[in-house]
């Protein structure tokens, strides 16, 4: 049976969720979007000329490409319902990735506020994606409100510094009943790798990829790193010991009376 993330009310083959800030240009993104396999790409709806002046970033996305807008630059609940409704009216779709952050020095999700997003817009009929802090008890609640997948953050956004709320988003994923989607702090495909045989759904990389030197050749890097978590994590993993264990008999091939 092939294995596909049913999410939003879409089938992806690929767990690798790709952003589309900070590369040189809209040539590069375009070739990294494609190495990826992505299917699904992140762009802040602050960064889309609505009005279809100068250089409009969605005419320089692969054409098969699913859209999720976000919030970024909202700092209060109202704000990203505001910048959710824009970007649906702009024609950009139901898909919302939110994204609250009251706290400019290091960039940390307010999760209460973020919570308050997440119920309004589902109620508004969104699907809704939230970036938020890793917490078992707000991450429960915003989906029991009924976002499509709850997303929290493997380290501080842009830092490339790996998956260093590793514990509590194990616990997330143990426990809540939706698809785990780390998001930020990811900088390496070995990091990727890792979160994906956690038990992730997928994960979100836009800095890893973007800062690199080959940020094409990183993006392909990626793709197959989590294709690899994921396969690791279906092949279940055999468990730990304490204790050596050999591979193969010790005695049987030497005289123990020579």
């Amino acid at each position: 049976m092939e294995d596909v993330l049913q999410i939003g009310g879409r089938q992806l083959k690929s767990r690798l969720l790709l952003g589309t800030g900070k590369f040189a240009d809209h040539r590069q993104m375009k070739e990294a979007v494609e190495a990826s396999q992505s299917e699904i790409v992140t762009v802040a709806v602050r960064r889309v000329d609505l009005n279809g002046s100068g250089q409009y970033i969605l005419n320089d996305l692969p054409g098969d490409i699913a859209l999720m807008p976000n919030t970024s630059g909202a700092r209060t609940s109202e704000e990203a319902v505001r910048i959710a409704r824009l970007a649906k009216a702009a024609g950009m779709g139901n898909w919302i990735k939110v994204e609250v952050i009251s706290d400019q020095k290091y960039l940390l999700p307010d999760n209460s506020e973020t919570l308050k997003t997440v119920e309004q817009l589902v109620e508004e009929g969104f699907e809704v994606f939230p970036y938020m802090s890793p917490d078992l008890t707000a991450g429960k609640r915003m989906a029991e409100a009924g976002a499509a997948a709850v997303m929290p953050l493997g380290a501080p956004i842009g830092s490339n510094m790996g998956i260093r709320m590793k514990d509590l988003i194990k616990v997330m994923v143990e426990e809540i009943d939706a698809p785990i989607i780390v998001d930020a702090g990811i900088g390496k495909p070995s990091q990727a790798a890792e979160a994906m045989e956690m038990g992730a759904a997928a994960v979100l990389v836009n800095t890893a990829i973007a800062t690199a030197a080959d940020p094409v050749a990183m993006a392909r890097a990626f793709s197959h790193a989590v294709e690899a978590g994921r396969c690791a994590y279906l092949a279940e993993p055999g468990a730990q010991a304490l204790q050596a264990a050999a591979s193969s008999p010790l005695t049987g091939f030497l005289r123990e009376d020579d």
